[in-house]
């Protein structure tokens, strides 16, 4: 039987559209038309129909794909995890979880980031639930292969597309923003491998770097985007042109650089529209901050967002959302991201 929804403002990724009638037989969708006999009507006068919306960068599993569908979020990108191909066929069969894109393993040093995350995580959480992701630290995880050299970054970008991986991640990140400082850090002739053997398998590679050093970097060995903004000094001029002649993207991540920062998701927490879907457990981490870097300027980093959307640059939206981490929250924190977005110059039909 058809579903039919009357009386809709319909978003359609480009413009608002008012006063629609949208049906749904199936898996096909029309806007506009006769409502057939026998539809299933319901009247969404009030409400806004848009299109899937998409997290840019994730951790996540099963429970965290269910959750997403429930704050509208239809596609997660999952930046550093592992989905075998059962799970992954499971994930596209199913109608009650977002989909689900992965670079699994990211490209990463021995004792280099995330390891340290995981660590503490692990010693957190006791035995993995379930058997992939961030959040469960399975011993899978954990025992990710490292690269020491380009012949290893080669074997490694190479084990990552056979197991499935829809682009590459690539880790530069020396941990001073995450009070880590000293962390183990690829050679440049190893990230430069990286991004070529990348590109060799047809794939993107992507950068994990938080600082304006890390971000030069990523940009002079080529990746085709940044899963994160710099957030240790405000934008130039040069470093913005730079990011603009590479041509890649970019997911500031604004949720994740504002707890880093000191800043807290509590009013989140006080909106009744998502304290209502979230166990305890995610509240409480809503109402917390990592605090890794509260010297840090979050206005700089809006600044910078804006600078680069005035520049042409390529910006999406995504939370790095994984287990219940301070201010972190699966797909809610998509929305908090979006809006920030949003105030820094972007339209509101823009920030989808």
């Amino acid at each position: 039987m058809a579903t039919a929804i009357t009386n809709v403002r319909v978003f359609d990724g480009d413009k608002v559209i008012q006063n629609q009638t949208v049906l749904i037989p199936g898996h096909i969708i029309a806007i506009g038309g006769i409502v057939p006999e026998g539809a299933d009507v319901i009247n969404g006068e009030g409400a806004t129909l848009l299109p899937g919306l998409i997290d840019a960068h994730v951790h996540t599993n099963e429970e965290g794909l269910r959750n997403a569908l429930v704050f509208g979020i239809t596609t997660e990108l999952e930046m550093m995890g592992h989905f075998t191909p059962e799970q992954r066929q499971l994930i596209a069969e199913s109608d009650d979880m977002a989909d689900v894109r992965s670079a699994d393993f990211g490209v990463t040093a021995p004792d280099g980031h995330p390891q340290e995350l995981i660590r503490k995580v692990a010693a957190r959480s006791g035995p993995p639930a379930h058997q992939h992701g961030v959040g469960d630290c399975p011993a899978e995880l954990q025992a990710a292969p490292t690269v020491s050299t380009p012949e290893e970054a080669k074997d490694v970008v190479a084990q990552r597309v056979a197991s499935g991986a829809d682009y590459i991640k690539i880790m530069i990140e020396e941990g001073s923003v995450l009070q880590e400082p000293g962390l183990p850090t690829l050679s440049h002739e190893t990230l430069v491998t990286a991004v070529q053997e990348a590109h060799r398998h047809g794939k993107m590679a992507i950068a994990h770097a938080m600082t304006a050093e890390a971000t030069e970097q990523a940009i002079a060995i080529g990746v085709d985007g940044l899963a994160h903004l710099f957030i240790d000094q405000p934008h130039t001029s040069e470093i913005v042109k730079r990011i603009v002649a590479s041509g890649a993207f970019v997911t500031p991540c604004l949720a994740l650089n504002s707890s880093v920062m000191g800043r807290t998701g509590a009013d989140l927490v006080a909106d009744e529209r998502v304290s209502s879907k979230l166990s305890p457990v995610w509240l409480k981490a809503l109402c917390g901050s990592f605090n890794t870097y509260p010297q840090g300027n979050f206005d700089n980093v809006l600044g910078t967002v804006a600078a680069m959307h005035k520049a042409g640059v390529d910006i999406l939206a995504g939370t790095d959302v994984s287990v219940p981490f301070p201010q972190l929250g699966r797909a809610y924190s998509w929305r908090k991201s979006s809006s920030r977005v949003a105030t820094v110059g972007r339209g509101g039909a823009d920030s989808y």
